[in-house]
């Protein structure tokens, strides 16, 4: 499957993917919370699939993150790059 090449879009899932591991929830816990399959949260992780803004926000829920504060983080490191 071909990657995600934004920098925006590698930003959205590598900030989830640091906020799911500094909660230390596996991957399978977090779609559990979102009562979805392992795997979107696994496509997500791994630059496969993109996440819309209601998404996003129901991710920062999940995890019980400040979705203003992770959307911070996106920026930062998208202009970093």
């Amino acid at each position: 499957m071909k990657a995600l090449r934004s920098s925006t879009s590698r930003a959205v899932a590598d900030v989830l993917a640091r906020a799911r591991e500094h909660k230390r929830l596996s991957q399978r816990d977090l779609a559990a919370r979102l009562k979805r399959a392992h795997s979107v949260v696994g496509m997500i992780e791994s630059h496969q699939r993109q996440v819309n803004v209601p998404e996003f926000i129901a991710i920062a829920e999940a995890l019980g993150a400040d979705a203003t504060e992770l959307f911070r983080q996106v920026l930062r490191q998208r202009n970093a790059r």
